[in-house]
């Protein structure tokens, strides 16, 4: 029975979906790192929100660590590329509080272009100083979103309801989205010059960091007003400050800082600044939306394979996985045949999907051959890590897809390329579930893996099959499959059979020895 702990708070509702799935559930909220690093090797899986540490330290203790879910849409607090390299899965949660954080974008918004935080205070302490809160209209006013994803496109939506043009930038928009959303999809630049409002709506990337700085805000309209609910690193504060003391920035609305918590800025008591603590995604419904999606997330991962939002790995939906599960065994089959035959550095791996598996997310499936090609040689690989270390050993991994069924329904190829040759093999499934290889090097050959396999290349003479069964029953050894494959007669031949137990280097050498052998290898599955 998999088992999880919880180390910030959820919501009891969460905890309970664990606890229905049949996953044993620990809640230890408030554990500090060397507590969670003596427990962690206990866990198959680790629920978090932004408390949480998940370090490189961490993960080195959790020896039975297969997912950390994060209630939430960062992930700062996890060494994603630790838990990559130790094949842990860690998924967010991007869409619980999408409406949430939306909304407060548009409320810092409102309360930007009215002064409402400052007239509040001012009204509080018995002044009544209505001259001087002059605010301006959002009607008719550009807004410029940096951004537009989930988050940004419900940003869009309700502007647009609030009479106001919406331009963005965001290099993965397409035109026909930026048309569906009734926006307009502009440059950089472009956004720059045109925007009464600014929002930020984007990851913090090399791409990203410090997006909004002199040169940026230089290219801007005088009298802007800027608004960043999403990370405090876009935004270089120094030069923001600037800009609000020049007038080249009329206000700005802070919910993120580049250090947080943030007791202490440069743009506290700036009244044309509104902050608030990084509450983008405080209220009671997103709070509880993430806690159970990460709940559900997490138990289908552990209990069905299921991956849904997953930062390292492509995801597979619970609907997809029962229809995935005999091609992800007919995935490791085919890199674990190419990868024990490999004895040279792999330059390339070309992986084609024919006929019926052309049309499923073949993503997972590359990631699973790659695992089966790299376990040979690489230590602690899975289908997480597997595309990391291939790119890593600068493999070049491409994939076709053909829809078009050609000798069978359904097929995978491998052609793996080394510094020595290039070698293929090629399986479907019969019967719908049942792995089966059908092509080495371009050779016919069906045929059933097994736990024990013996791969010969031979010469088609003669006499070989009876002497390879003669060397085999002297030994004692168990013949539970046979099969044979040709180019032509007399030409290369192959020959795969499955015994009943591991074949010793001795038996290896005396197959080697036969006259007609090539190539002759002990194979495992």
């Amino acid at each position: 029975m998999p088992k999880v702990l919880i180390s910030d708070k959820l919501s009891p509702a969460a905890v309970q979906i664990f606890k229905d799935r049949g996953i044993e559930t620990d809640v230890k909220v408030g554990l500090a790192p060397d507590e969670l690093k003596a427990i962690i090797g206990n866990y198959d899986g680790l629920a978090i929100r932004s408390n949480t540490k998940v370090t490189a330290d961490i993960l080195a203790a959790a020896t039975n660590l297969k997912v950390v879910g994060r209630a939430g849409i960062g992930v700062d607090n996890v060494d994603v590329p630790a838990a990559t390299a130790r094949g842990i899965v860690v998924m967010n949660t991007p869409f619980g509080n999408s409406v949430t954080t939306a909304e407060h974008a548009i409320a810092m918004m409102f309360a930007l272009a009215r002064d409402i935080p400052q007239a509040n205070a001012s009204t509080h302490a018995g002044k009544w100083e209505k001259s001087k809160f002059m605010g301006v209209e959002l009607t008719g006013k550009t807004l410029g979103i940096i951004g537009c994803g989930n988050i940004g496109a419900i940003v869009a939506d309700r502007a647009l309801g609030l009479r106001m043009k919406v331009a963005a930038y965001d290099p993965f928009l397409s035109a026909d989205r930026a048309k569906d959303l009734g926006i307009e999809k502009v440059d950089l630049d472009g956004l720059f010059a045109r925007s009464d409002f600014i929002t930020l709506h984007t990851p913090l990337t090399e791409a990203t960091k410090n997006i909004i700085s002199a040169e940026s805000i230089a290219k801007m309209k005088k009298g802007v007003r800027i608004i960043n609910c999403a990370r405090g690193g876009l935004v270089v504060e120094d030069d923001l400050k600037a800009a609000l003391d020049s007038g080249q920035v009329a206000g700005a609305a802070l919910d993120v800082f580049k250090a947080e918590p943030a007791k202490e800025n440069q743009l506290f008591g700036n009244d044309k600044v509104v902050c608030t603590p990084h509450l983008g995604a405080s209220t009671s419904e997103a709070q509880e939306n993430v806690a159970l999606q990460v709940a559900e997330q997490m138990a289908d991962y552990l209990l069905s394979g299921a991956v849904t939002n997953a930062l390292n790995m492509p995801s597979v939906s619970a609907e997809d996985a029962p229809k995935l599960r005999p091609y992800m065994q007919l995935a490791s089959q085919m890199g674990g045949f190419a990868g024990q035959l490999t004895e040279h550095a792999i330059t390339a791996v070309s992986i084609e999907y024919e006929g019926v598996v052309a049309g499923l997310n073949t993503k997972p499936l590359t990631a699973i051959i790659l695992e089966g090609l790299l376990k040979p040689m690489v230590e602690a690989v899975n289908m997480v890590n597997a595309p990391v270390l291939a790119k890593d050993r600068n493999i070049d991994v491409s994939e076709t897809k053909n829809e078009r069924e050609g000798d069978y329904h359904t097929l995978i190829r491998v052609t793996v390329t080394t510094e020595a040759r290039s070698r293929s093999v090629a399986g479907t499934l019969f019967g719908g579930d049942k792995p089966r290889v059908v092509s080495i090097k371009g050779i016919p050959i069906e045929a059933e893996l097994g736990k024990h396999m013996l791969y010969v290349t031979n010469q088609d003479k003669p006499g070989f099959i009876g002497a390879l069964g003669s060397l085999l029953g002297k030994h004692g050894v168990n013949i539970a499959t046979f099969h044979l494959g040709r180019a032509l007669a007399g030409g290369d031949a192959i020959l795969l059979t499955q015994v009943d137990q591991p074949l010793t280097d001795t038996i290896l050498e005396e197959v080697r020895a036969l006259p007609q052998v090539v190539q002759a290898k002990a194979l495992s599955f």
